[in-house]
């Protein structure tokens, strides 16, 4: 019998705490992954307590075992991408950042979510070891508008909001190279997505808003744009079929407790007829996709 000792499936390391809703943390990372053809090696940085409304609080993993998690996987099988969710502690955050210095090569995938659930004194903290640790090896930093807004132009004072750009060129002051901007509002009902540099707008991608409030959005977009350009596709193509797997796990969101919609991430899985597949089906280049 012959064996085939080529993985599958390229490789992304997740730095991420546990939801036990399943919107957002590691699980979404891993299925997200795994819908665009993509393998998890996930790494548990802490877990939250929450429901599908709201994060009550988290309690992080101790750095040794982070670091230790990751190490010992490195050694054993390459890694494509390096995506990084809520790691929780600047503690967690200072061994990310030397992983992924000793891994020089490998592109740095980074999001950051709403902390607006946490102490206002816990939430500088982290924020400031991001700009100092994470953000120097950072390739691509991933947010909604909002929510970068705040943290990296807390001091905006023109009449207008900032663009995506004005946020690339704060978050390129820290060595970010690209930065995912989401959520900007448009009028009749529609948002933008604009991925750029401090000089360029790479692409932007328009949706109708959907009239629900949604859990999990980040990581879910994040794991995905990471498992694709593992697999070999250009960034802004990477961004564009992200975004297009976001709006299917959205379309067929589900609210399976009394809170938020949650994202179905393996909304292909579910049975349908041909027809039915056809019409919903979301783009993925060749080389990305295996269901």
């Amino acid at each position: 019998m012959n064996s085939n000792n080529d993985s599958p499936s390229v490789c992304i390391m997740v730095f991420n705490a546990n939801d036990p809703s399943g919107a957002g943390g590691i699980g979404a990372d891993i299925s997200a992954i795994v819908s665009v053809g993509g393998h998890a090696l996930p790494v548990v940085t802490g877990v939250y307590a929450c429901d599908t409304a709201a994060v009550m609080t988290h309690f992080p993993m101790d750095d040794e075992a982070v670091n230790e998690q990751a190490r010992v996987i490195l050694e054993d099988v390459p890694v494509r991408v390096f995506k990084v969710g809520f790691v929780g502690s600047p503690e967690n955050l200072s061994v990310v950042a030397e992983l992924a210095s000793d891994y020089a090569d490998v592109p740095l995938i980074a999001y950051m979510p709403d902390l607006s659930w946490w102490q206002e004194d816990q939430i500088d903290l982290y924020l400031d070891a991001c700009k100092e640790f994470l953000l120097p090896l950072t390739t691509v930093l991933v947010g909604n508008n909002n929510t970068l807004s705040r943290w990296l132009l807390p001091d905006w004072n023109a009449e207008r909001a900032p663009t995506a750009r004005d946020l690339a060129r704060a978050a390129f002051e820290h060595g970010v190279s690209y930065t995912l901007v989401t959520g900007i509002p448009l009028p009749d009902q529609f948002i933008d997505n604009v991925l750029c540099t401090p000089t360029t707008v790479l692409c932007s991608n328009k949706f109708e808003r959907f009239d629900a409030i949604f859990v999990g959005t980040g990581d879910t977009l994040s794991a995905a744009l990471a498992a694709l350009v593992a697999g070999g596709s250009e960034l802004s193509e990477a961004t564009t079929q992200a975004l297009i797997y976001l709006d299917r796990c959205l379309e067929s969101g589900f609210r399976p407790g009394m809170g938020n919609v949650l994202p179905d991430h393996l909304f292909w899985a579910h049975p349908q007829t041909s027809d039915e597949f056809e019409e919903s089906a979301f783009e993925l280049s060749p080389n990305d996709t295996r269901h």
